[in-house]
């Protein structure tokens, strides 16, 4: 069985020392870096932008993941692709043309990485999983960090599990909220290849001892 992935969501590391939270979750084993965007608009707060990307992107080799928490990452993508975030999060609630913003995401280099909020059903995702590499699940509403995990979305992650197993698609299942020693059996059971924690990890006086604990908690 293929290791589950982590991804340390920088939104819970010290915003003063940021390069060095990088590169320390890096050497304790982080598969990628979690870099949540938020415009004040789409969610009700406001982080970092693609100067602060940038500014931190050669303190690690893993890739960067943007999740793009705002209106029109339509917009706003290249910007963080330039920053040097080679994943691209969208979320399936923003009014735009997905198909459109997929392709062009891909035909730009990037791996798109599709979020669905908590009460966001598979339905409508349905039409675009065959064409990204990743789907978010949400486990808690966006827009904080360290809230609790949302139980009811485990069905979620079990039917898109299903569905990928059916129709032999590649998307991997990456979930985001409330990741612990206690939650994150329950989403890889349920299905999931990637947990984004940020609250367990950086509030851990071991960063490689948390990484490995979510890694290895079956």
């Amino acid at each position: 069985m293929t290791p589950v992935k982590i991804a340390p969501s920088l939104l819970s590391a010290n915003f003063s020392r940021l390069g060095e939270e990088v590169a320390a979750v890096t050497a304790a084993g982080a598969d990628l870096i979690h870099f949540d965007v938020m415009d004040g608009h789409f969610v009700p707060n406001i982080t970092f932008g693609p100067m602060v990307l940038k500014a931190i992107r050669s303190y690690t080799r893993v890739p960067f993941q943007a999740h793009l928490m705002i209106m029109r990452p339509d917009l706003f993508w290249q910007a963080f692709a330039r920053a040097g975030a080679e994943i691209i999060g969208i979320h399936l609630e923003c009014q735009l043309d997905h198909r459109k913003l997929i392709k062009e995401i891909t035909s730009g280099g990037q791996q798109v990485c599709l979020v669905m909020n908590p009460d966001t059903g598979v339905e409508p995702a349905r039409p675009y999983l065959e064409m990204v590499e990743e789907i978010l699940v949400m486990s808690v509403n966006p827009g904080f960090g360290g809230q609790s995990f949302m139980p009811e979305v485990l069905p979620k992650i079990e039917a898109l599990a299903e569905l990928r197993e059916k129709n032999r698609w590649k998307f991997q299942i990456e979930v985001d909220g409330g990741i612990n020693r206690e939650t994150a059996p329950l989403v890889i059971n349920a299905g999931a290849d990637i947990l984004v924690a940020g609250s367990f990890i950086f509030g851990s006086a071991d960063y490689a001892m948390a990484i490995r604990e979510l890694r290895c908690n079956k």
